[in-house]
């Protein structure tokens, strides 16, 4: 069970081949603190609020966020939000966080959690290519206002670390964390 409605995430466990149900977890979540902890604690929201509806299943929780300095940037409120973050971004380094928590049958009291970290560069991008951007509407429903495997990718000079996570989901951590997910039969 996924507790999420993000396309990119139900793409990529698509992609691996890896049976589920998405089942989105709308929970309240945390928007300030550190940003790793700020990151899992949402994840883990997520999952145990599907976990305690599906306690037959196992059930991943996911939460990416964008990271700036000291400020966690998640998904724009409106057009002027995505501009304004997007500005910020422009020509400086950042760090996509994401949390997972997994939460496998009958054991909602011991999850099972990791974090993922990837460094993004976007290049120095002016008005009219921030413009350009805000209006295709990609940044809706995005941590940082981008989506690196669409339009976005026109913001990015480049990573250092998994690719996926800045998508949405880290397989690297999400198979540290659930090996045996790659074998599972639907």
């Amino acid at each position: 069970m996924l507790a999420s409605r993000s396309p990119q995430r139900r793409a990529i466990l698509t992609q691996l081949g890896i049976p589920f149900e998405a089942c989105p977890a709308d929970v309240e979540e945390l928007t300030d603190g550190d940003p790793e902890q700020v990151a899992v604690e949402n994840a883990r929201r997520k999952a145990l609020a599907l976990a305690a509806r599906r306690p037959d299943a196992t059930v991943l929780g996911v939460d990416t966020i964008v990271v700036l300095g000291d400020g966690i940037h998640g998904k724009p409120s409106d057009a002027d939000a995505a501009r304004a973050t997007l500005a910020a971004l422009a020509g400086r380094d950042h760090v996509v966080v994401s949390g997972l928590c997994a939460v496998r049958p009958g054991a909602a009291d011991t999850p099972l959690t990791a974090v993922a970290h990837t460094l993004v560069r976007f290049r120095d991008v002016d008005a009219r290519t921030l413009d350009w951007y805000v209006e295709t509407g990609e940044w809706r429903e995005r941590a940082g206002g981008y989506a690196i495997q669409g339009k976005g990718a026109a913001l990015v000079a480049g990573i250092d670390g998994d690719y996926l996570n800045v998508v949405g989901l880290p397989v690297a951590a999400l198979l540290e964390l659930l090996p045996e997910i790659l074998h599972a039969r639907s």
